[in-house]
């Protein structure tokens, strides 16, 4: 404010103080006092100076005449001025409110899903979130799914459809649907797919898909031939195509599109979050290891962003590490079996939390009263450690894994763990 300006009248300067308190945010603070400065005779002598507004990367130059389309009077200038800062405070207000709005009533937690579109569905009902036609009525609910609702069962695409629409169906009623980033998620945006079953390549194919693998195999048969016979010199050509239509069922094609930098599954995967951090919960799909503990979730999220964007098969990547938040097992270890090896599916016992000066240190990092993580598997259902600062939320929903079909909600701060019926009885199609 330069020199001659003459200050805000005192109740209005209260006003103003007492609104942007709620946002606790001092450029805002100052941008809105800065608005409702009286205009003075500077003001008036310099109307057809121009404007620059400079503010979070946004600098704006124009005049007071040529913004208005009016002559440079100084009463039209002093009215002109009064209405570009109620315009300039509007905007300051609605860029603000978003992010300080009330604290979610209710968050409903859902881990990792694998395939298995009817215990989603089985889910989403119980916990009232949508009809029997599975449209969103949860109104005002932020529902959380923390990664790999892809892979192991037959019906990946469904529940990734399912997430994009009630994404959009729970923004129009005030509610909002979170899609996570789980290493699945990752593995399938960069070509590890060891784990995608035919059943669910399948979801993928139309009614062009045998002619266009056909088309594809054309295409390519030289190249292909030249690859399967450096393995095995002797394979005739009828061997090697019966073997790469083996290697690629129908849909797998349809599959790697949707899945692309230009397709529609894999522009939306790259925008989805690794680390949500909503009132005092912080949700990841594996965890924060102490090796990203100093990065804040923007940080990580920015990091995880770019490696999924570029497709990073680097085993140091964010993405791939296995001290990264997709990968990262040490909150929640499961213990070694008798054999030495890793137990796939531990009961609440046979798993190793981490030690609870490492988790109040992790929690205080980012100001999170407990962490939520899926990715290990504890089929007998959700599991609370060290008074539910740290909750795990892998159950083995999905029918491969035939655990219990699970949500966690979230209710005015206190967490309450759900066990839900399956409709359908558990089938292991679709596991590789």
């Amino acid at each position: 404010m330069h020199q001659g300006a003459r200050p805000l009248p005192a109740a209005h300067r209260q006003f103003v103080m007492r609104r942007t308190a709620v946002f606790a945010d001092a450029p805002v603070m100052t941008a809105m006092l800065m608005l409702f400065r009286m205009p003075d005779d500077h003001d008036l002598q310099h109307a057809g100076d121009p404007l620059v507004v400079v503010g979070n990367a946004c600098t704006t130059t124009g005049s007071w005449t040529t913004l208005s389309a009016g002559k440079g009077t100084k009463k039209g200038a002093h009215l002109r001025g009064l209405w570009l800062r109620l315009a300039w405070l509007a905007t300051v207000l609605a860029l603000a409110i978003p992010a300080t709005a009330a604290p979610p009533h209710r968050i409903v937690a859902v881990g990792d899903l694998h395939g298995d579109f009817s215990a989603w569905r089985d889910i989403l009902r119980s916990a009232s979130l949508v009809d029997n036609h599975g449209h969103w009525t949860g109104g005002d609910i932020v529902l959380i799914q923390t990664g790999d609702a892809v892979d192991r069962g037959p019906n990946s695409l469904e529940i990734i459809q399912d997430l994009m629409r009630l994404q959009k169906e729970a923004a129009r009623a005030h509610g909002q649907v979170i899609a996570m980033v789980g290493n699945h998620e990752a593995m399938n945006l960069t070509g590890d797919l060891r784990y995608v079953s035919a059943a669910d390549y399948a979801g993928y194919a139309d009614r062009r898909s045998a002619l266009r693998r056909e088309n594809v195999y054309n295409s390519n048969k030289t190249a292909i031939e030249m690859a399967y016979r450096e393995k095995d010199p002797q394979m005739s050509d009828d061997a090697i195509k019966k073997a790469w239509f083996e290697a690629f069922p129908l849909g797998r094609i349809e599959h790697q599109i949707a899945w692309s930098d230009h397709g529609e599954i894999g522009q939306w995967v790259v925008k989805n979050p690794v680390v949500v951090l909503l009132d005092g919960t912080l949700f990841v799909h594996g965890g924060i290891s102490p090796a990203y503990a100093n990065l804040t979730v923007a940080e990580i999220n920015v990091r995880a962003a770019a490696a999924l964007t570029a497709r990073n098969t680097d085993p140091t990547a964010i993405i791939n590490d296995d001290q990264g938040p997709l990968w990262y097992r040490g909150l929640a270890q499961p213990l070694a079996s008798n054999n030495g090896e890793t137990l796939a599916a531990p009961t609440p016992a046979q798993i190793q939390p981490a030690g609870e000066d490492q988790l109040d240190a992790l929690l205080s990092a980012y100001g999170a009263r407990r962490i939520v993580v899926g990715h290990t598997p504890i089929l007998s259902g959700i599991a609370l450690f060290h008074d539910g600062k740290l909750i795990c939320i892998d159950t083995g929903i999905s029918a491969v894994y035939g655990g219990t079909v699970s949500y966690l909600d979230i209710v005015d701060g206190t967490p309450v763990p759900h066990a839900v019926a399956r409709s359908q009885q558990p089938s292991k199609q679709g596991a590789p």
